[in-house]
Formats: C-alpha cells, structure tokens, sequence
C-alpha cells in the first residue's frame, strides 16, 4: 500500500519540439518514456493526427495523456460529422484546453499532462502553435516551442537553428537535432538509436495534410548528425 496522496511511478513522456516553416508546421518526439530512474519504454509514439490538418504532442503522464488525444481526436470527428466542416483552428485549441482542465485534479495530484498542439489554419493559411499549463490555459508561441523534461535543451538548438522560411527538408533537420541535442543532457530523452533503428517521430502539417517524415529520411538526417567512425565529414 502506498502512503495516503503518494501516487505510484507511472512511464512519463519527453519531450516534443514544434516549429513553423514555410509551408506549415512540423512537430517532432522523441520516443522514451521513463518510470523514475528507468526506461518505461524505447519506441512510445508521443505526435498524433488530432484531424487531416493539425497535429498533437504529448508530455507527462504518459498513459493519461494517450487518452486525452483519443478523447481529442473523436471531438474533431463527431464535429466535423455534425457540422460538415472542420472546426476553426481557434476552435480546436479551445477544445483541447478544455480537455486539460478536466484533468486538473489529477495534474494536482502529480499526474499532469502538458501537450503542445500545432496544425495548419485553413483561413489564415499559415502554420501555428499552441502551448499549454496543467490548468489548460493555452498560449500561442511564435516560431518554434518545446515542452517536456529536455525541452530547455532543445530550445536553445531551435533558437540557434531555426530560420524564417525554410523548406521541409530544412525544419526536418532542425527539428531531429534540437531532439539530439536534448537527449545529450537529459537522461529522460531518447536519442536516434541507429542499431535498434528507432527514430524520433516527426510530422508535417501543410495545406495539404499531415505527413508524417519517413525513418529513412530521418536515418539520413541523423547519419549528417554523428557520422559512423571513418566516414566523410
């Protein structure tokens, strides 16, 4: 039995970045999820469709934060069934927060789930993102933005090497090195394991839909980042 207001160890989930680029949005995760001291997971998917145009990751408790983004998703189904067309950008980041507020007594309790939602506005025709507090207050973020336990890490590396208009090639290596970069200094972080062939998760969301970034593209990526022993560069 644990002690009255402990709560048991449950797999955590870090960290996700999130950055603009000339044709949308890109959101990447890296893939462990951790029990305390130990490897929960090595290959946890953490960036999920929300719909055809917007895209959502999760940080925190991971289990918890799974359901949110099942519960999420069929909110934008049953209204787009309902209404017959999407629901507005603003709408869908609204409908998120709410979401999290449900979940306050347990954030208060140590169980938080903290997402970072991104997409593309088919009224404004640009890129966006939205960031979240345990209370569900949502907040846009220009640019770029990184939630979890190495987002402090890879911040820097998208304040670094983030530029205004880059293509989708550009932000794909942006976004798997600012998650390099965090798994250096922070234990809770999984890096691009090439032996076990694990990759971080990344997507696109453009005006025309999510995509998600194949692993030989990200192999590529991550090959540029630490070459084998005895290879060019």
């Amino acid at each position: 039995m644990l002690p009255a207001g402990q709560v048991p160890q449950v797999p955590h989930a870090t960290t996700i970045v999130a950055l603009t680029y000339a044709d949308g949005v890109l959101m990447a995760g890296d893939r462990r999820a951790t029990m305390g001291n130990l490897i929960a997971h090595r290959q946890m998917e953490k960036v999920y469709p929300a719909d055809d145009y917007s895209c959502i990751g999760i940080a925190g408790t991971a289990g918890l934060a799974v359901e949110l983004v099942r519960l999420f998703q069929v909110d934008l189904e049953h209204y787009e069934k309902i209404e017959g067309a999407l629901l507005s950008f603003d709408g869908k980041a609204n409908k998120l927060s709410t979401l999290i507020r449900g979940n306050l007594g347990l954030a208060m309790q140590g169980l938080a789930v903290v997402p970072l939602f991104a997409g593309y506005d088919l009224a404004r025709e640009t890129g966006r993102i939205f960031s979240y507090d345990v209370t569900g207050g949502r907040y846009e973020e220009e640019e770029h933005h990184t939630v979890g336990s190495g987002s402090l890490f890879a911040r820097g590396s998208l304040k670094k090497r983030w530029r205004p208009g880059m293509d989708a090639a550009a932000a794909v290596a942006v976004a798997v090195e600012a998650l390099y970069d965090a798994a250096d200094d922070d234990s809770a972080t999984g890096g691009p394991d090439q032996r076990r062939q694990i990759y971080p998760v990344v997507a696109t969301v453009s005006s025309e839909g999510f995509a998600r970034v194949p692993d030989d593209q990200l192999a590529a990526v991550v090959a540029g980042l630490h070459p084998e022993p005895g290879s060019a560069g």
